[in-house]
């Protein structure tokens, strides 16, 4: 039995436009009404961002949201949990990455819970990309004297190779903080332990659903313990190719073909 259905959103649920077949959507949200399965939107993504990609249907349906890969969990409009990091972790990252020669034409994201927060110094095409997925955008002097909750460090490297940056990260952190990488040579810093699975396990309790009971999609490694974690994990066939051997179900096609949709309808349909 199916209760929950959760979904990774970029390469994911969304076309690489950002869009989607709302009206099938539509459809299955009702289905799913009826049939009591909560739908869970579980991304890298702050929430005012996820829920603006489903304000065509939030007015007439239930959506949750796990936002910053589990940092913050919202039943619907309402966010239930959260794990900041501390001041003091802030700084040691900062300070790390200030100190790493890789890291010199990086740059960093900061998601709080006013706003999020980029350097004085952060120009051209990445500028704009962060700009088109975070909402509001400040750009400041100082990251550690931001009068703000943070829930998320994103460091953006040109090279979209970012494992070394992750092994390196999780080595010097591993006890009190958590890396991953988020995809579009993105690495994703959060409080330990603290990832889309936990996320789940947050709305789990709130409905009382088993793991056994949810699927999920996703086709990065920020989804990969919240597709071993559920009872069906389903990999996107355009997921990274170190991805593939780790997950074995795999969506019937990709993001750009509706894969996570097509796939609803195929569990749907087996109801």
């Amino acid at each position: 039995m199916i209760k929950m259905i959760a979904t990774d959103m970029d390469g994911t649920f969304l076309r690489d436009n950002k869009d989607y077949d709302v009206q099938r959507f539509r459809e299955q949200l009702a289905f799913m009404q009826q049939h009591d399965i909560r739908f869970v939107a579980a991304s890298g993504n702050p929430y005012r961002q996820l829920a603006r990609y489903f304000d065509p249907v939030r007015a007439d349906f239930a959506i949750d949201f796990v936002a910053d890969n589990g940092a913050r969990i919202y039943q619907h409009d309402t966010m239930i949990y959260d794990a900041p990091i501390t001041n003091d972790q802030l700084a040691k990252v900062i300070t790390w990455n200030a100190t790493n020669p890789a890291s010199i034409d990086n740059m960093i994201i900061l998601s709080g819970l006013k706003g999020t927060y980029v350097s004085n110094h952060a120009t051209g095409a990445t500028l704009a990309e962060v700009k088109h997925f975070y909402t509001p955008l400040y750009q400041v002097e100082k990251l550690l004297e931001i009068d703000d909750i943070i829930f998320k460090i994103t460091f953006v490297w040109p090279s979209k190779q970012v494992s070394p940056y992750v092994a390196s990260l999780r080595s010097m952190f591993s006890d009190e903080l958590h890396a991953t990488g988020s995809g579009f040579g993105s690495v994703d810093i959060l409080a330990r332990g603290v990832n889309k699975a936990t996320g789940l396990q947050v709305l789990q309790r709130e409905y009382g659903i088993d793991k056994s009971e949810i699927v999920a999609f996703g086709d990065n490694e920020n989804d990969l313990e919240m597709l071993q974690y559920v009872g069906q994990g389903i990999l996107m066939p355009n997921a990274y190719d170190e991805m593939q051997p780790k997950i074995p179900l795999k969506a019937l096609t990709d993001n750009n073909h509706d894969g996570v949709l097509a796939t609803i309808d195929s569990l749907l349909e087996n109801l």
